[in-house]
This record gives C-alpha cells, sequence and structure tokens, in this order.
C-alpha cells in the first residue's frame, strides 16, 4: 500500500487551453472597446465580428470551464474503500461486473489484471452457491439481502448486497473472523468504490485524523451511535464509553498501513450497544476505522451464560433433591411419630414441634428450587383458568394486609390450558405476596386474564415465543416498581433486594420454572414510581376443561389391604411401612426392584397396591411397573419420589397419567393417598 494517499484528479491537462481561452476573450473585449470608440471606423462588419468572437469565447469559455471536482470527503471515502480489507464489487442490471477491488479479486481466486468471475462464483462449495443464487436474486430485484456461510472449519463470511442507482448493485464479502485474529493486509490501492455504495454498506466506515476527530463517515457508522446528523469533527472517543478511551487511542496510533488494530468499543449510555472497531493507516494524518456491530451476539452470549447458570443451578437441585427430600421424610414422619407420643403439655412437644416445622420450611425450599429448574413431576390437566383464579381469590384476599385491594378481571370466552393446578396456583401466589411486598402502603393488585393471538414471533422477556394461541394472565400492582438494573436478574434464584431475613429470593425464579415447565412465557414490564405488571402466557389447549374436583382425604383412613412397598432407603421404607401398619394395612417390603419381583411372583394374588420408589439403582420404578403389569395387569401403583422427573423421561412416561405421592410426606398425607387410590376416589 502507498505511503499517502492518491490526490483527487486534477485538470492540469486542460489548463493550456484555459489560458488560450482567456487571451481570446480578453482579444474580444478589445475589439468591443474599438467599436464603442470609433463606431464609424468599424462599422455594422465590426459589430458582427464582435459578436461572433464574444459567442465563440462564450463557447470555449463554458466547455473548459473545470467542472466540480469530487469533493474531499468524497475522495476519502473512496480511499478507504479500495485499501479496504472487505472486497466488493459492483454488478450491473445484468449481473455483470463493472468494477470491484483487489480483495474481491483474492477472494474469488483471480490474479490482478484478469477478468473477476461474477459474484455468484466467487466462493467455494455447494453452500455457499445456494447462498450466493439468493443474493443474486435479491440484487435482480433491487432488494437488499445478506447471509452468513461457512466455507471451513472456522472460516465463516459474510455476504450482502445492496441496490445502487441504475439498477447496479453493490456487493459485499466480509470476512467473520475470531475474536483473537487480527485483520489480514488490505488490497493494494484501486480505483474508489462509487460513494453511494460505501454508504449503503453493512459496517459503519469512516476516516478519522491523527487527532482522533472524525472527517468522513458512512450511514451505518452514523446509526451505531445513534446520530441523526452528520459526526464530522466530533471527536471519535466522546462517542464512546469512557473506559473504552485509553484503548482507543492506542488502537488509532497502533495502526500501521496494511495490518488492522482491533478492540471492543460500547457506544457512550448504552451499555448494550457494542461494536468490534478495526484501525488502519488509510495514508497521511488519516485512519481507517471499521466498525462491526457485535449488540446481538454479546446479547445473545449474554443469554447463553444465563441458561448456562439456569441449567447449573437446576442439575445442582435435581442432583440433592432426591437424597435431601429421602432424608426431610424420614425427620419429618419421625417427627410426626414423635409428636403422637407428645402431647402439647410435654416439656418435649416445643423442641419436637420446631423439628417438624423447619423440616417442612426445608422442604418447601427444595420444592421451590425443582420448580425453578423446572425439574419437578407435574401432575396436568385441562383448567379453565377463570375457575381457577376466582377459587383461589379468597386465599389470597387472606395474604394480604389491609389498605391492599385485590381486583380480579376475566376476559370473556377464556380458552382452556393444559397445566399443573397446583403449580399455577403456586406461581399466582408468589407473584401476589411479590406485589403486596413492593407495595408500602396502601395499593391495588389486580389480576387479568384474556385470550391473545400471537399473529408473528415474539419476544417475551428473554424468550423467543412462536405465533399461536395463548391464555394470558396478568398480575399487576402500584407499588414502588423494579428498577431498570434489577430487570434482568429478577427470576435468578436467591437475587433479592428485600432486607436480610425477610426473602429467600426464589419467589419469582419459582415462578419462572413453574411457567417454563408448562411451556408458557413470561415478562415483566415495569415504571420506577407507578408499578409493575407480569404477563404469563400459556398456550392454549383445544380439549375440554376438567370439572372434576379434588377429592377430601376420607376420614377413616384405615384400612387391611396388602401393600408391596418398594423403597432403597432402608429409613425411609421402615418409616413408611410402620405408618401404613399402624393403619391396619399388611405391609411387605422389598430394597429394590428384583426382590419386588420375586415377591409379586410368589404372591400376585395377595397383594391389592404396589407403593414404589421412582428414583433406585437397578431397576427403577417406571421399569418395576412394566415388569410387574406383565403379571398383574390390574394393580394399582402409586410412585414417590423427591425426583422423579429424569426416570420419567428416560422410560417415556407420563406422570400425569399416574399416581404420584412427592416426597417428602408426612403420616396423614401417605395414608390418605393409599385410601384413595384403593377406594378408587382419587385423581390422578
Amino acid at each position: 500500500m502507498e505511503a499517502s494517499l492518491r490526490m483527487p484528479p486534477s485538470n492540469i491537462a486542460q489548463d493550456p487551453w484555459r489560458w488560450a481561452t482567456a487571451a481570446f476573450a480578453a482579444l474580444a473585449c478589445c475589439a468591443g472597446l474599438v467599436a464603442v470608440g470609433a463606431p464609424a471606423e468599424a462599422g455594422w462588419p465590426g459589430f458582427t465580428l464582435l459578436l461572433g468572437i464574444a459567442v465563440v469565447g462564450s463557447l470555449f469559455l463554458v466547455a473548459l470551464w473545470p467542472r466540480q471536482q469530487m469533493s474531499v470527503s468524497a475522495w476519502r471515502i473512496s480511499e478507504a474503500a479500495a485499501r479496504s480489507h472487505l472486497g466488493w464489487a459492483i454488478t450491473n442490471a445484468q449481473g455483470a461486473i463493472v468494477d470491484c477491488n483487489e480483495a474481491y479479486r483474492r477472494i474469488a481466486g483471480v490474479k490482478a489484471g484478469d477478468a473477476p468471475p461474477q459474484p455468484e462464483l466467487a466462493l467455494p462449495g455447494e453452500a455457499a452457491a445456494g447462498m450466493l443464487y439468493r443474493l443474486a436474486r435479491s440484487a435482480a430485484a433491487g432488494q437488499a439481502h445478506e447471509e452468513t456461510v461457512e466455507l471451513s472449519a472456522g472460516v465463516e463470511v459474510a455476504v450482502s448486497v445492496r441496490p445502487l442507482k441504475r439498477g447496479e448493485s453493490v456487493w459485499w464479502f466480509a470476512p467473520v473472523l475470531p475474536r483473537d485474529q487480527a485483520l489480514r493486509k488490505g488490497a493494494a490501492a484501486g480505483d474508489g468504490l462509487p460513494v453511494q455504495a460505501l454508504d449503503e454498506a453493512p459496517i459503519g466506515v469512516a476516516t478519522v485524523k491523527t487527532d482522533g476527530r472524525i472527517a468522513t463517515h458512512n450511514k451505518a457508522f452514523a446509526a451505531f451511535f445513534k446520530a441523526s446528523g452528520s459526526l464530522a469533527g466530533q471527536a471519535l472517543a466522546d462517542l464512546i464509553e469512557p473506559a473504552d478511551r485509553r484503548s482507543l487511542r492506542e488502537t488509532l496510533l497502533g495502526a500501521t498501513c496494511g495490518s488492522a488494530s482491533q478492540m471492543e468499543i460500547r457506544a457512550l449510555g448504552r451499555q448494550d450497544a457494542m461494536a468490534e472497531l478495526y484501525a488502519s493507516r488509510a495514508g497521511g494524518d488519516f485512519r481507517a476505522v471499521y466498525l462491526i456491530d457485535i449488540s446481538e451476539q454479546k446479547a445473545l452470549e449474554t443469554k447463553f451464560a444465563q441458561s448456562q447458570k439456569m441449567q447449573a443451578v437446576g442439575q445442582l437441585a435435581g442432583g440433592v433433591a432426591h437424597d435431601f427430600n429421602n432424608l426431610l421424610t424420614v425427620i419429618i414422619g419421625n417427627s410426626e411419630f414423635l409428636l403422637m407420643r407428645h402431647q402439647a403439655g410435654d416439656p418435649s412437644f416445643r423442641e419436637i414441634n420446631d423439628i417438624h416445622q423447619n423440616a417442612v420450611r426445608a422442604a418447601n425450599l427444595v420444592r421451590q428450587l425443582l420448580a425453578f429448574s423446572r425439574q419437578q413431576t407435574l401432575q396436568p390437566r385441562v383448567l379453565d383458568l377463570s375457575v381457577t383464579i376466582t377459587e383461589l381469590g379468597e386465599l389470597l384476599r387472606r395474604l394480604l394486609r389491609e389498605g391492599i385491594a385485590l381486583k380480579i378481571e376475566h376476559g370473556a370466552g377464556l380458552w382452556a390450558v393444559h397445566a399443573d393446578e397446583a403449580q399455577i396456583n403456586n406461581a399466582i401466589i408468589n407473584l401476589v405476596v411479590n406485589a403486596r411486598d413492593a407495595m408500602a402502603g396502601d395499593g391495588c393488585i389486580t389480576i387479568r386474564t384474556c385470550n391473545e393471538h400471537v399473529d408473528q414471533d415474539a419476544t417475551v422477556g428473554s424468550a423467543h415465543m412462536p405465533p399461536g394461541d395463548y391464555v394470558r394472565l396478568d398480575v399487576s400492582d402500584t407499588g414502588s416498581g423494579i428498577p431498570s438494573q434489577y430487570i434482568g436478574k429478577i427470576f435468578d434464584p436467591f437475587f433479592t433486594t428485600k432486607p436480610v431475613g425477610e426473602g429467600t429470593g426464589l419467589g419469582l425464579a419459582t415462578v419462572y420454572g413453574i411457567v417454563k415447565q408448562t411451556g408458557g412465557f413470561i415478562g415483566v414490564n415495569s415504571e420506577v414510581g407507578k408499578g409493575t405488571t407480569f404477563s404469563i402466557y400459556l398456550p392454549r389447549s383445544h380439549g375440554e376443561p376438567d370439572s372434576r374436583a379434588e377429592s377430601v382425604p376420607a376420614r377413616d383412613i384405615t384400612g387391611h389391604e396388602t401393600i408391596l412397598l418398594v423403597e432403597d432407603e432402608d429409613a425411609v421404607r421402615s418409616f413408611a411401612a410402620r405408618a401404613l401398619k399402624q393403619r391396619g394395612y399388611q405391609v411387605l417390603e422389598a430394597a429394590g426392584g428384583e426382590q419386588a419381583l420375586d415377591i409379586m411372583q410368589a404372591r400376585k394374588d395377595d397383594i391389592q397396591l404396589l407403593i414404589t420408589d421412582v428414583v433406585m439403582p437397578a431397576m427403577d420404578g417406571p421399569t418395576l411397573v412394566r415388569a410387574v403389569r406383565q403379571i398383574r395387569p390390574d394393580l394399582q401403583v402409586i410412585f414417590m419420589s423427591g425426583y422423579a422427573e429424569e426416570a420419567f423421561r428416560r422410560n417415556d412416561e407420563k406422570p400425569e397419567d399416574l399416581h404420584f405421592l412427592p416426597k417428602p410426606f408426612g403420616l396423614k398425607q401417605l395414608a390418605a393417598k393409599v385410601k384413595d387410590v384403593l377406594s378408587g376416589t382419587t385423581i390422578h
């Protein structure tokens, strides 16, 4: 590359003719003076000659007067494009190349002086051929279009087409480089790119003086900084975050001919607007600066990191839930045994009751973690949300303090949804409690439901929601609102702005997990000082709402039937067997699936109910049940587990079609579930 910029083309060759024209004009003026001073001697022939000289002189003057030269600004932009490491080519309406730079020739694999191939043939490979064909069709239609193709492992090229005047199109070929790879050397100087083509380029291009002030720029450069007018004369450093300014100075100073320095910048006051900046010496006191907007890429990286964090927490929750819930089952069950023997007046009653209550609280925390991580076992059915929320209304009002009103507004003809009613209720309760805590004084909480048809892809929160029919549930408050810096963190587990001891930080995380596991979407709209609205979108179900009510546990929870109890944890099996025997049942115990099958073979006609853990070594619960039903197809089964979702996924079981008793459970829950299943009064 040349050490300095080429100056704009001059009209030096025309200068002699201009001097001759000026002399001719002077002669015409002298003749005019003679004609005016001595009209009698000149006569009409003199005046006619004078007129002819004036006309001819004027024509010469107009013809040879210098045309408006290319502006210095346009010249600089054109020169920067010619030296760019990006390949470009101009095609006419028929698709033939009318101009290109050396970078394009290198991309297409042709030598200087050889005829370059059409853009449709510039890149090798079937994937590139299909992409270039689509771009060629867009160019022929005068439409802008861009795509990215991977030529080989780790090598990608972004190609775009932009329409120009007179049916021409400009093609851009930009390598998508790894973050740690420097740009290759720029092309040798050639004919400048038309200014309009550079102005329509999909990346920002500018020339910057050594003092850091912008000399020229294109539309994409101004658009990145949200500039409505020209940025010429402004310091580039004033447009970016202060923390990036020192690196910018070093990048501009370190730019050399034929290579580019690279850094990331953030637009001033817009932390989400990020770009990769490349700077190279354009000659003299100027630097060529290229901006590639990576805001969306960074946003995706942030979402991916957030997703990985959520997944890690979910895996942790699922990993500890099974064992932890087994421990809590034993603690809760045995503390209930002790409470049966120690009445309220007993000196030990208070300590035993504290053990029981705190074990129940610990069980709720584990349940919330499983809900957040979307790894709990759901038992969904078709619901009418208007009925569900109306029935929940009285409980919600008891949760609110005096001075806070609750309004429930239902849309007409509300569609049905397929969800676990208990979990949906849990989500609504958490949102209402969160809204209550956001209001220091009096206020109002409004719950609204309505049908909503989504015609095109939409973004709800950080998720992509496809078109379709949804039932929308809004929970609004008139509280203090959520500051913008917290919006992206409110669904994180253990994130809370409440004082220590006043919140676990799992309320909204639980809501998020329930909604996601149900197949829905959740978003938030908040304004500080005015309030917050959480919006839940649940997919429409075309089934009929299940009007069956949950059965009320029978008053008499005793029995005499024979039950096969399968549980690999000795302490849990001992507690459950003892609890059932106290209620009059005959209990056959098995420590695993193989032992249970042996017992079933020996006493298949005596057993009326199988209770089995889901997650067990060697043979898990669903596998055991399939084997047992080969022997007794009509046998009733209750699954019990603290974390069963993974086992059901592996065995293609549908938990909503099964009887399920979640751990941890107490004496009454176990006995009531067994009684209901044996009597046939429970729902799945």
